[in-house]
């Protein structure tokens, strides 16, 4: 047998630190650093920093956390509002080596103690708003890790210091020239986002440098971004990490504006004064600008461009933005994939359509992100694609440098996820003769209300525990504002009194505000012949129940 032929391409050419690299975020800032040091990089009320004084202020962060025995293998937890020291997070915490795990400030303290065991987080960076939550979260937890309090100058409302040091005086006592060095793996992890799925426990996504580098950067190429773009933090920074904007915005060398709250006036007025480029949000944030008063909107003369994640934007939501003259892209996506990795990219001949065509087009999910490797829909028992006539249902699968690591501690749903090579959604939906893919419903019945999972498990397992329930089921219930809220279906037992109210509270006093049923039904609830409930004939009558605010 003839010997194999030696390659002349691999012989004497190898990797070293002349010619390769590990793919990282983190050199997005150090390049904004050097390349542009003067040029605005945050602002937040009457506070500027340039890139150079954000890259030295992540760099005393890391350099501080280091001083703490804080590497490789550690995380460092952050309930943050979209702040300055957010952002730093995303860059300071990864240059020590350790793993970013950003909060849902949302989220009851009984979540949030699951998430700081869970991550074993050492280290805790909150923010003054959001202390009451956090101190009952740590009577939960079984260990208290280092808490850094942010007291946050644009804040002027209830709450308290619960830790050993402010931020200030921790990243006071760090080196701005500390020599920080890139992973020396890309693969290496880079954030930890806890997503709800259908249990009450959520599980933990993990990130890589590499994906998150990769996704940053794709996000200008999606959206088409100018350098120096002006970036308004409507979209919460502990969601997916932004969808990776607090990197993209380094690669840019653009401009951070941030806002603590999502109100109507704060974004245009923060829009008009800053001439804002670009930003993103759930459904909810752009109907809530397109019913803001007119007057609300004068002056805003230049273009805008808008990104929606979430539910399918409907006709009066892309009519409402054409008519304030910002332009709207729908992209689609889950936490496993880094936020947003696939849209509905635009056709040129959409243009010529009416309003209705164009809504049709824009309200499906679309096609792979560019640095995506792989999106379909596809049968998830054969792993063959589904045929491409806009019926046939499947499930969304995506493959490829943007996905995840995996779920942390938890191996057995790593390997579900990734069955056959691909990374199942869990979202059914149907391909069209032009590629793009459209969701039809959601096998994991999550009900997403302003941008956010709720897991309709979690909420079921809540009013369980109320003593007059004897069965429920919670589906989404088609809501204007939040794009969907849950709405509970009730049978009580017998001899029970319980009122749509009693229901209600009785959530809202075990779990997030959000996530508690807006409106309840009581009634035998629907099953099959072997017991399970039959969730689909429930949602047809969702639609016409009547909510409570």
């Amino acid at each position: 047998m003839q010997a194999a032929k030696p390659n002349p391409y691999e012989t004497d050419l190898d990797r070293n630190p002349a010619n390769h690299a590990p793919l990282t975020p983190l050199t997005l800032i150090a390049w904004a650093a050097d390349v542009y040091p003067q040029r605005t990089a945050v602002i937040h009320g009457a506070r500027r920093q340039t890139w150079r004084e954000t890259f030295e202020r992540s760099v005393r962060l890391a350099s501080a956390l280091m001083a703490k025995g804080i590497g490789p293998g550690d995380t460092v937890a952050a309930m943050l509002s979209n702040t300055p020291e957010m952002l730093e997070a995303h860059f300071g915490v990864p240059m020590s080596g350790a793993v970013l795990n950003t909060l849902n400030t949302r989220l009851d303290a009984e979540a949030i103690a699951f998430m700081l065991d869970h991550g074993e987080a050492r280290v805790l960076l909150t923010d003054r708003e959001f202390s009451p939550t956090i101190e009952a979260a740590l009577t939960l937890t079984q260990s208290r890790p280092l808490i850094i309090d942010i007291d946050d100058t644009e804040y002027s409302g209830p709450g308290q210091r619960l830790g050993e040091i402010d931020y200030e005086s921790f990243i006071a006592g760090g080196d701005p020239a500390w020599a920080w060095q890139p992973p020396a793996d890309e693969w290496q992890a880079i954030s930890l986002n806890y997503t709800s799925g259908t249990t009450g426990n959520p599980k933990g996504v993990v990130t890589s440098h590499r994906g998150a580098y990769l996704n940053g950067i794709c996000q200008i190429l999606t959206w088409g971004m100018p350098r120096h773009a002006t970036y308004l933090w409507t979209l919460p920074m502990f969601h997916c990490n932004g969808w990776c904007f607090p990197w993209t915005m380094a690669a840019l060398a653009g401009v951070n504006v941030c806002l603590r709250k999502v109100d109507p006036v704060l974004i245009f007025n923060a829009i008009r004064q800053h001439k804002v480029s670009h930003y993103c949000g759930a459904p909810i944030v752009h109907n809530m600008l397109i019913n803001a008063p007119a007057e609300l909107r004068k002056g805003i003369d230049h273009p805008v461009s808008a990104m929606v994640a979430g539910a399918a934007p409907p006709a009066a939501m892309i009519e409402g933005m054409e008519a304030m003259g910002f332009d709207l892209t729908h992209t689609y996506g889950l936490s496993e994939v880094y936020g947003p990795a696939a849209l509905c990219s635009k056709q040129d001949e959409w243009d010529q359509m009416d309003i209705a065509g164009r809504a049709e087009r824009n309200s499906r999910q679309g096609v792979r992100f560019i640095l995506q490797e792989g999106m379909t829909v596809m049968d998830p028992l054969t792993m063959t694609k589904v045929p491409a006539d806009g019926q046939t249902m499947g499930e969304i699968m995506f493959r490829g440098n943007i996905t995840m690591k995996g779920y942390l501690k938890n191996s057995k749903a790593t390997q579900e996820a990734f069955a056959g090579g691909w990374f199942h959604s869990g979202d059914l939906a149907v391909l069209y003769p032009d590629g793009y893919a459209k969701i039809k419903d959601r096998s994991k019945d999550i009900i997403i209300s302003g941008g956010e999972n709720i897991s309709s498990l979690e909420v079921e397992d809540v009013l369980y525990r109320h003593p007059a329930v004897l069965a429920c089921a919670v589906v989404a219930r088609p809501d204007e504002k939040w794009g969907e809220t849950p709405c509970a279906f009730v049978e009580t037992k017998e001899g029970s009194t319980v009122t749509e109210h009693d229901i209600i509270e009785h959530c809202r006093a075990h779990m997030a505000r959000f996530k508690a049923p807006r409106a309840v039904i009581f009634g035998p609830v629907p099953k099959t012949s072997t017991g399970k409930i039959q969730k689909f004939m429930l949602r047809q009558r969702a639609k016409a129940a009547t909510i409570i605010e």
